[in-house]
């Protein structure tokens, strides 16, 4: 790599830490992101699981996972407002319903289960329902990316104590060599 693109890549990941010095709730943000990207990605198993099982509640499990998740993307950036304090009604609702989001992939991931273990007319996974280890094992995965960001989304201000303590400055010398390039030019 050469030096110009060494300094640019450096300077880049500077501007993205004094963003997220600035707001920290991005991290948790992105993390709840791509739980729901990696969960309407994978909405065609969950569906076909669906179909193929019919048990009381899945339908709506599946429909409130959905839902959930949008409704907390709302929530989210409404408990975090552009420089005011944190909207704490909004972000015990957006709790609530990531708890709701947890809940409704256990339940799913249980009707999975029972009907796969019981006595009669039991699942079973072949190439022709290979969909319904593939939701089930999706569904555990969203699961922990969820519980992830909880876990963030309760540590904002951690991270924004660490964050601030990551020194982001220019070096006086690149400032100064800023100068001299727009006096420079200036001639």
């Amino acid at each position: 790599m050469s030096k110009k693109n060494n300094r640019g890549l450096k300077e880049a990941l500077r501007k993205t830490i004094v963003s997220l010095k600035r707001k920290p709730q991005t991290i948790p943000m992105l993390v709840l992101a791509v739980a729901f990207v990696y969960y309407s990605l994978n909405l065609t198993h969950v569906s076909d699981t669906t179909a193929k099982i019919q048990s009381q509640g899945m339908g709506l499990s599946g429909f409130c996972t959905m839902l959930f998740s949008m409704l907390s993307f709302v929530c989210f950036m409404n408990a975090y407002p552009h420089r005011k304090k944190t909207n704490i009604p909004m972000l015990v609702l957006m709790f609530v319903m990531l708890i709701g989001l947890i809940f409704c992939d256990s339940y799913y991931m249980g009707c999975i289960s029972r009907a796969m273990t019981r006595a009669d007319h039991p699942i079973v996974v072949d190439q022709n329902t290979i969909y319904i280890q593939q939701a089930f094992d999706m569904l555990g995965v969203h699961r922990i990316i969820l519980i992830v960001g909880f876990v963030l989304t309760l540590l904002v201000p951690v991270l924004r104590k660490l964050l601030k303590k990551i020194d982001t400055s220019l070096p006086v010398e690149e400032g100064s060599e800023m100068v001299s390039l727009h006096l420079s030019q200036e001639d």
